[in-house]
């Protein structure tokens, strides 16, 4: 019904087996009437008391089709083993006596291992569609089957999705028992091919023995880890009781990733959860076996509800355990008519294992894709891509859209700041002065500022936790010097460095500086005076040397037009005196384009346009700077910029602690006792307003700073910027 292929793959096989347990000889066949089967499970479990209810209709139904067993009759006696592998044993020990053909069990793989060391020497096939115990290969236990998917499968479904969100760390909690523990061995496995890993595992008693101590315990142990992606591989009693202590210690929330193996579908399928517990686990993400819809699904279906008398709901295991008797119904009909076509694959694994991806909702679940074997993840029913080629790419890997612990459809990044192990020490440089780079909140502990906050949002791009802590560098009296903050690092008292620290040629031999986060450079400042307006405004767009260059290219212009005009063109004949009131007159005419008289010749008209178009671009310059003069108001300093600095003997101020001190003494070869140094905004007006100072060399960043404020307008930034740096955080050189 819902593994036809698992049945194909097994029948021959079983067939031959039951061959051997019918007595088959070369002289005679005996032929029973009644053909007796075992089933061993724990009733008391959700998938004990499914696969009771669908074994009986499966027998009910072989039984009333004469056509199977050619009239006889399968005699299926259930045996609970009740948690117990001892009692499990001893009902294997009297099926086998009573001379059963087939066992239906056993639930777990623990007394799998153990039975079917038991059927390889008798020859008794064992099915079972609940312990999925990886490890229990077809070469080891040729006469153990698994009719449903195993682990291995799952696993792989597991580790695609968190390939898939892009998680990289996992924390696996499971129960310490073969089938759990060798699932999670596989799942370390396939994260490791795809490049994630399991960082931490929590092993849990086997269930259903775990307590809320035990889990508690684990718990908490996982809650002070760094991964918040947790994968829960267990059973229904235990898992519960797991979801019961997170919710409690708050780790249902927002932030963390709950992806549980199939044992959760099973319990949202048969048992009704309460609101508040179906609440508790929303967000959870849980894999449920695919199983193709088809008529003679949905007929069992529909007839479930009668069967089970409403006591509980049918899951896929349920499909399995029907599916399971007609497999064995099946082989013994090979087996009666002494055919046996179908063949079957080495490792009698279904073909095409693929699961259904849950959602953990308020009242229920949603569907978000499906996984399978042959196409990995999708939206799209595994039947339908089982008809196109197989496409494993990335881009071809598709989830709906997941709501997660704490309501939100936003991908939580997988992982926290973790409480425990050793944090990176980060040096911060203890400021007096420019306080909004980086400073500490008075009384606290905390350090904020705009390296602060460019640090922070760095740290949340990271796929992956950075421990660490501010340290405060300096006394808080004054600003403390980088190049010994940048020092500590190499003496291994900081691990790294964050704040407004320029790379230097210096620093960047002791320790290794990121990229820049924030371009600067040195500038010079320099009180300036405000220059007022006179009649005399209308001269200062151009300098006098500019006035009399201009003055004397008017005469020139004027000079050369006449020596090429004047023995052709009247206009420029006459007396001397009338000759040279005619230059002059031509000349100044053409600053503003009213001059008279013709030329006539080809080079005037030549030099002529020349000059008009440079007296163009006079007039616009001057009046372009005219109204600057006029509306903007003029600063002026002796100071024009570092050049003035170097050829003078005045003081110059800097920043204390900056790198400016070194780059003016050993790159200017300015004297040390010119250089004053300032600690605070406040000290450079002083210092600057006494004239203690002439000028104050500084990074851009800070001057811009200082410039903002409102009490700052008498000074101003002279000349350009005479180094070209940035800002970045240091760490210990590779």
């Amino acid at each position: 019904m819902s593994s036809g292929c698992s049945i194909n793959i097994c029948l021959l096989w079983l067939a031959s087996t039951l061959i051997l347990i019918l007595g088959a000889s070369k002289e005679v066949v005996v032929r029973p009437d009644i053909v007796k089967i075992g089933a061993i499970f724990t009733l008391k479990t959700i998938n004990g008391k499914v696969s009771k209810i669908a074994i009986k209709a499966a027998e009910e139904d072989v039984n009333s089709d004469p056509r199977i067993l050619g009239g006889r009759k399968l005699s299926i006696t259930m045996h609970d083993s009740n948690f117990s592998g001892f009692l499990g044993f001893i009902g294997a020990l009297k099926f086998l006596g009573s001379g059963s053909v087939a066992i239906i069990g056993p639930q777990n793989s623990v007394m799998a291992h153990v039975l079917s060391h038991l059927a390889n020497e008798l020859h008794v096939p064992l099915l079972s569609f609940t312990a999925l115990d990886p490890t229990l290969s077809p070469l080891q236990y040729p006469y153990f089957v698994q009719t449903a998917p195993n682990d291995q499968f799952q696993m792989t479904a597991v580790a695609d999705m968190i390939n898939y969100f892009g998680w990289r760390e996992i924390i696996a909690v499971f129960s310490d028992d073969d089938q759990s523990r060798n699932g999670i061995n596989v799942l370390g496995d396939k994260l490791a091919e795809r490049r994630c890993k399991i960082s931490y595992k929590a092993i849990l008693p086997p269930d259903p023995t775990a307590s809320q101590s035990n889990i508690t315990t684990q718990l908490t142990m996982v809650q002070s880890m760094e991964a918040r992606v947790i994968v829960l591989h267990t059973y229904s009693k235990t898992g519960r009781l797991v979801f019961d202590v997170a919710q409690k210690l708050r780790m249902m929330g927002e932030g963390y990733v709950w992806i549980a193996t199939s044992w959760l579908s099973t319990v949202l399928d048969s048992t009704p959860l309460p609101l508040d517990v179906s609440y508790s686990i929303k967000g959870v993400v849980t894999l449920r076996p695919h199983t193709p819809q088809s008529k003679r699904k949905q007929d069992f279906m529909s007839r479930w509800n009668h069967m089970s008398n409403r006591s509980i709901g049918l899951n896929p295991y349920g499909l399995y355990a029907y599916d399971s008797v007609w497999m064995i119904a099946f082989a013994l009909k090979s087996f009666f008519d002494q055919n046996g076509p179908i063949q079957f694959g080495s490792d009698r694994s279904p073909l095409h294992p693929s699961y259904d991806i849950l959602n953990v909702i308020t009242g229920g679940y949603r569907k978000i894709g499906y996984w399978s074997n042959y196409s990995g993840l999708s939206v799209v029913t595994p039947e339908k891509l089982y008809t196109k080629a197989a496409n494993r790419s990335i881009s071809n890997q598709h989830l709906s859209r997941v709501i997660w612990p704490g309501g939100t459809t936003e991908k939580p990044r997988g992982w926290v700041f973790p409480n425990n192990g050793r944090q990176l020490r980060i040096g911060v440089p203890n400021r007096v002065s420019y306080q909004n780079i980086v400073s500490q909140i008075n009384g606290t502990n905390t350090i904020q500022g705009y390296c602060i906050d460019v640090f922070l949002a760095a740290i949340k791009l990271l796929p992956y936790a950075v421990p660490y802590r501010f340290v405060l560098f300096g006394d808080g009296h004054k600003n403390p010097s980088y190049y010994d903050l940048v020092n500590m690092i190499t003496s291994d008292v900081f691990d790294a460095a964050v704040g407004d620290i320029t790379i230097v040629t210096d620093r960047t031999k002791m320790a290794d500086f990121t990229q820049p986060y924030i371009e600067s450079g040195l500038v010079v400042v320099a009180k300036v005076k405000t220059l007022k307006s006179s009649a005399w405004a209308f001269l200062r767009p151009f300098t006098p040397i500019m006035w009399g260059v201009t003055a004397v290219f008017f005469l020139i212009v004027g000079a050369v037009v006449w020596i090429l005009e004047h023995r052709t063109n009247d206009e420029f004949r006459g007396p001397p005196r009338k000759q040279i009131v005619t230059i002059l007159w031509f000349s100044l005419s053409t600053m503003f384009f009213a001059h008279r008289e013709n030329t006539v010749s080809a080079l005037g008209r030549i030099v002529l346009v020349i000059w008009l178009f440079v007296v163009l671009v006079i007039n616009s310059s001057y009046t372009a700077s005219l109204t600057s003069i006029l509306t903007v108001q003029q600063l002026s300093s002796p100071i024009t910029g570092i050049d003035t600095l170097i050829t003078s003997n005045e003081p110059i101020g800097f920043q204390q602690g900056s790198f400016a001190e070194n780059y003016l003494i050993q790159e200017l070869n300015i004297p040390k006792h010119r250089l004053v140094p300032l600690g605070s905004p406040i000290e450079y007006a002083i210092a600057l307003e006494k004239g203690t100072v002439a000028a104050v060399v500084d990074e851009r960043p800070y001057v811009e700073l200082f410039l903002s404020e409102s009490d700052n307008c008498k000074f101003s930034i002279r000349g350009q910027e005479f180094t070209k740096s940035g800002w970045g955080f240091v760490s210990i050189s590779s």
